[in-house]
């Protein structure tokens, strides 16, 4: 019954979402004439791709009741990495194999913190947002390194010969489709779910809370530092602030995607509708030439919208079950 419940408020939500997009569509055509058109909707696509592989493992942080707030941090780290090697004369395939591991290690000190010492992910990744982009600062400083073959900067900004459909979407349907699969239909899914419902219960049962939530937090970490190599390919430039500020849209993302900050609750569907809600805002604003303070205002509502939507819901739910069983009781003895 509570699965059920569960399933019958994600449609809600994501039928809402779908609203969202549709209103978000109007809105920009109404600001901009160049909102709808297709190479508009190409570039909108290609500048959230770093937001949306990032938003892929907090959606399952989430779920299990953790969150993660290095990921943009570990991007810039993983774009400085990536710099200082290619720099150095060493191949680029090999470049982004390390920026990729010291994006996995990022993402293993936030889980060992947790799991082993029991710390808050809360408090251990507001650490570590300012320790890793610290160390991106002391290993770079303010320069910049932009001498990327034009092989690697054309993955990042190229699109799929005779299309508009930017490379960088491919490799996130890819990620998108292991991540439903993962969530939705293993195993594993379940037992993320279930540890995002109750801790305890699911290590009575034999899950294993903790290496899991480690796995997820190093699979944070590898997603970051891929999305940094994205990012850096986009740009083409390697710098300590890459990314800077974008831990709000990815966080933002997935809870107005329907995930539940006290885990245990949401889909991906609805992270990757909300994904295009936040991207074809963010890109009407800037065609109407908003200024970013008004666009963070907008963001900074939507995340508390989405955190207080959900859960005004399930109580809306909980009260109409509660007044259905009610009247079924009253009727009973009347009957």
């Amino acid at each position: 019954m509570k699965l059920a419940s569960n399933l019958l408020s994600s449609w809600w939500w994501e039928a809402l979402l779908i609203v969202l997009l549709v209103l978000t569509a109007i809105l920009g055509n109404a600001l901009s004439p160049y909102f709808l058109t297709p190479f508009n909707l190409a570039l909108m696509v290609e500048s959230m791709m770093e937001i949306a592989i990032m938003a892929l493992p907090m959606t399952l942080i989430i779920i299990v009741g953790e969150i993660d707030l290095s990921v943009a941090s570990t991007l810039g780290l993983a774009s400085v990495i990536m710099g200082i090697t290619w720099s150095a004369g060493i191949p680029l395939w090999l470049d982004i194999v390390i920026a990729l591991a010291v994006g996995a290690v990022a993402g293993l000190f936030n889980g060992l913190l947790v799991t082993r010492l029991g710390l808050p992910s809360l408090v251990v990744t507001l650490g570590t947002l300012a320790l890793y982009r610290g160390l991106a600062y002391v290993i770079l400083g303010s320069q910049a390194v932009s001498n990327f073959p034009g092989s690697y900067t054309t993955f990042g900004i190229g699109y799929i010969p005779g299309t508009l459909i930017p490379w960088t979407l491919l490799l996130f349907i890819f990620l998108a489709l292991l991540c439903v699969v993962v969530l939705h239909r293993s195993w594993i899914g379940r037992q993320l779910y279930a540890i995002g419902n109750n801790k305890e219960a699911a290590r009575f049962a034999g899950i294993w809370v903790n290496r899991l939530k480690l796995l997820l937090f190093v699979l944070s970490g590898l997603l970051s530092a891929l999305a940094g190599v994205v990012f850096t390919a986009r740009i083409s430039s390697a710098r300590a602030d890459n990314a800077l500020g974008f831990e709000l849209l990815v966080i933002t993302v997935v809870l107005l995607g329907g995930i539940n900050i006290f885990g245990g609750r949401g889909t991906l569907i609805g992270v990757i509708l909300a994904l295009f809600v936040v991207g074809g805002l963010r890109n009407a604003l800037g065609l109407a030439n908003i200024s970013g303070d008004i666009q963070n205002t907008v963001i900074g509502t939507l995340l508390v919208l989405s955190v207080l939507g959900p859960n005004i819901a399930q109580r809306i739910q909980g009260a109409l079950s509660r007044r259905r069983l009610a009247a079924r009781s009253t009727q009973s003895k009347t009957g």
